[in-house]
């Protein structure tokens, strides 16, 4: 919550936090909020978590939207055995 109980943080509070964190952290490295995001969705997606609970978490209308991950991520689909391995 930000400042006014039930109320989001505002962006630009978020931007200030994230820029102190990699600062302790030592990170030079550029980050924004929107890769940490894309990030989040990509590990979840990795990790097998149902697309449709994605979309949920980032608060996606479409799941057109949520979808754009799908391509990002290969892990899933290297992982996946044909039944011929079994053969």
């Amino acid at each position: 919550e930000g400042q006014i109980a039930g109320q989001p943080y505002d962006a630009r509070s978020l931007q200030l936090v994230l820029k102190q964190a990699l600062k302790k952290a030592s990170i030079t490295k550029p980050v924004t909020l929107h890769w940490l995001r894309h990030s989040y969705a990509t590990h979840l997606l990795e990790r097998g978590t149902d697309l449709r609970y994605i979309q949920e978490l980032l608060g996606h209308n479409s799941s057109k939207t949520t979808e754009i991950y799908t391509h990002v991520s290969t892990k899933s689909i290297q992982q996946i055995k044909s039944p011929f391995d079994d053969l």
